[in-house]
């Protein structure tokens, strides 16, 4: 009798043993035309014990590169999507480096600084009075959702002065909104929290 611990590992055990027999047995067949016929074969087994594949982006192409690594990349077979090479599956990512943003207010993101330096750039104007008081709002607006306490407008204004180095300043004229419909980010999970303990109390009764 064999047992699983004797015999030899599975390259990919969601083929099976089967399969990957199969697939060792082929490389010894000496025509090459019989060789490729007893692969394609092979792979249509591959597509049927794994149906969840099909909707993978290359499905093919994804079986046949499994094949190859099966064979420890010894068959040689016309693959119509060529025969990979073991040193491409074995290459390591390249390291993401970590992001160097140096944020300086973290509640209001970091595309908000990009926007700025932006509007820095505009001419004097009416667009950049309105492009100024846009971005104060939305500062308003990010602030409130993410801190537990309402927010003075003038605030605001000096944390848009800061992260512009004071060379943005809105218009005295316009008048930031009071988004009194915003709730903190940290309340809100609160309060759902509470509504779900009590419908489970509910339950209980």
């Amino acid at each position: 009798m064999e047992y699983n611990t004797s015999l030899p590992h599975l390259i990919i055990p969601e083929y099976g043993r089967n399969v990957q027999k199969m697939v060792h047995s082929i490389i010894e067949i000496e025509d090459r035309e019989k060789r490729n016929h007893q692969a394609k074969a092979i792979i249509e087994v591959m597509g049927n014990l794994n149906p969840h594949l099909r909707d993978v982006p290359d499905f093919k192409h994804k079986l046949w590169d499994h094949l190859f690594i099966m064979s420890e990349f010894a068959l040689d077979v016309d693959s119509p999507y060529g025969k990979p090479s073991k040193e491409s599956f074995e290459e390591k990512p390249e390291r993401i480096p970590y992001s160097d943003n140096n944020i300086k207010l973290r509640h209001y993101g970091k595309i908000l600084p990009q926007i700025i330096d932006r509007a820095i750039e505009l001419e004097d104007g009416d667009h950049k009075d309105i492009m100024v008081f846009c971005i104060a709002n939305h500062m308003k607006k990010s602030y409130l959702t993410w801190n537990k306490s309402a927010v003075e407008d003038e605030v605001i204004l000096k944390h848009l002065a800061k992260m512009s180095g004071s060379k943005l300043e809105m218009k005295a004229t316009f008048k930031l909104s009071d988004f009194a419909d915003i709730k903190p980010q940290e309340k809100t999970q609160k309060k759902q929290q509470n509504n779900r303990g009590r419908s489970h109390q509910g339950k209980r009764k």
